[in-house]
């Protein structure tokens, strides 16, 4: 199998009479969804359980078997073996890269350079940490079972000596302007995928790539909007989506697929953020009813950035001095609002739960 040859960007043989439909809705629930954004005073801190959510997605596309809560538990300081650990690990690395990446994009445009200090973070003492994590790749790779060939490859990206000419172009095409930016953001994600630019972790690079995209275009006012939640539930199609485009230039079927993807989830999105959103305004009258202080929002800020945690690790990170801290923990554990996953013990600190944003952040019962 010869290596694929990207198409030039802009596309010129689109169908759009068959996007068209699509794009007006997709647009208009991605707006709505954005608009809610817009009402939250933190959304960083606020919506962090929707970051946690998409780091595990984005790496279960990839085989990760990790979980919102191991994640939590594990950076509160619980044990996990060591499989367990490095799937954890990778989850945990993509939320630094998302991070890195949003504040890198409110001073300068995307490049391949923050491409490659994404990877960097990305591939940083995990699985893949010797395939020259923030290098471009040097040599052919391609895609197929265990032990195959080039020659019984599925697909084989690009010829290491035009990566770079493709990645240009690709890079040019990021910074210009298409028809439509939805259109120009399924053409993007497509698009990196095929060059398939390095030796591993091409796929969450290029899912991480939506909403920063997004977000540079200025159709978000934050990059919190997450599709791997709808490409996970539909990981086969996907994946059929993007080998039609190589196989058969059929851009038209995938960027209809990305369209229906981004205005379904982003109604789910608006559902699950007003949700948030409730309990967060239900929580706050709770808490400033148990704790009578000037505190309250920063004690509930603490549990919405990290609702599972050391007692130690709140203390520090809700600035709240001790002395006042542990005691707003406990009348938050008798009310039931916290509960313990682990006591303290010596100089261990107890690691609490706040059960109910997990459970409304991922839609089910998680603890």
């Amino acid at each position: 199998m010869n290596p694929y040859v990207p198409d030039a960007l802009p596309l010129t043989n689109l169908d759009l009479g068959r996007l068209l439909p699509k794009i007006g809705p997709a647009n208009a629930a991605l707006a709505r969804y954005d608009g809610l954004l817009q009402s939250v005073v933190n959304p960083a801190v606020m919506l962090s359980p929707l970051t946690q959510r998409e780091a595990v997605l984005s790496s279960k596309i990839e085989g990760t078997q990790a979980t919102v809560d191991e994640v939590l538990e594990f950076e509160a300081g619980m044990d996990f073996d060591a499989e367990k650990t490095k799937d954890i690990q990778e989850v945990v690395n993509y939320r630094k890269t998302l991070t890195l990446a949003a504040a890198v994009l409110d001073e300068e445009p995307l490049s391949l350079g923050l491409i490659r200090q994404m990877h960097s973070v990305l591939m940083d003492s995990v699985r893949g940490a010797n395939k020259a994590p923030g290098e471009f790749r040097r040599e052919q790779n391609w895609i197929g079972g265990a032990g195959s060939t080039m020659e019984q490859a599925s697909f084989v990206p690009p010829s290491p000596l035009q990566l770079l000419d493709h990645l240009q172009a690709w890079e040019a095409y990021v910074a210009g302007a298409d028809v439509d930016v939805l259109l120009q953001c399924a053409v993007a994600h497509a698009q990196f995928e095929l060059i398939h630019p390095f030796k591993d972790g091409n796929g969450r690079i290029g899912r991480l790539l939506i909403p920063l995209f997004l977000f540079q275009k200025r159709a978000l006012g934050s990059p919190m909007f997450y599709l791997s939640d709808y490409l996970e539930g539909h990981r086969e199609v996907y994946y059929a989506r993007l080998q039609a485009i190589s196989r058969e230039g059929d851009w038209t079927g995938w960027i209809g697929f990305f369209l229906d993807a981004v205005a379904q989830q982003a109604l789910a999105n608006t559902e699950r953020v007003r949700a948030m959103m409730a309990l967060y305004e239900d929580m706050k009258r709770r808490i400033a009813e148990l704790t009578r202080s000037q505190h309250a929002i920063a004690v509930l800020d603490a549990l919405f950035d990290r609702p599972i945690f050391q007692s130690g690790d709140f203390v520090q990170r809700s600035g709240i001095p001790k002395q006042s801290a542990l005691p707003f923990l406990r009348s938050l554990r008798e009310a039931g609002i916290l509960q313990v996953l682990r006591e303290s013990s010596g100089r261990r600190s107890a690691v609490l739960a706040f059960r109910e944003l997990l459970n409304c952040a991922e839609g089910r019962k998680v603890l």
